[in-house]
């Protein structure tokens, strides 16, 4: 079975076309727009998904270092909890929870029925609009 490389772009700024995005939502909480599937490299399809955010501080208070330490970690081990993430990240429930919460509404970690949470993006890809 082929994997399948997941991608987000965000685009921060003016710059998108909206027919690409759609209108730019606020802090990342917009709809993702599907996009066709990409090839690159010996065929690999890349499931591509875009996101448009309003300006560059928007977007730094929202994928701070810490929380981009918790998208890597959950990227390669999904959490039963938020409470199990916290203490395998070493970090205080209240701000994971915190955390966890944020870049779920902006559609950056997954929740699953059992309350499992998971990254689904192999990679996040900035264009930035000057």
């Amino acid at each position: 079975m082929e994997s399948r490389l997941k991608e987000l772009r965000i685009t921060v700024g003016k710059g998108a076309p909206e027919e690409e995005t759609g209108p730019t939502p606020p802090a990342l909480q917009g709809e993702t727009v599907p996009q066709p599937e990409e090839t690159v490299g010996a065929g690999s399809p890349i499931a591509v998904a875009d996101r448009a955010i309003a300006d560059w501080d928007t977007l730094a208070r929202t994928l701070t270092g810490r929380r981009l330490d918790l998208l890597r970690h959950l990227r390669r081990h999904p959490a039963a909890s938020v409470r199990a993430l916290a203490a395998a990240l070493g970090r205080d429930y209240s701000n994971v929870h915190a955390d966890v919460r944020l870049l779920a509404e902006a559609g950056l970690i997954a929740r699953g029925a059992d309350g499992g949470l998971r990254v689904e993006h192999d990679a996040i890809q900035l264009r930035i609009a000057l």
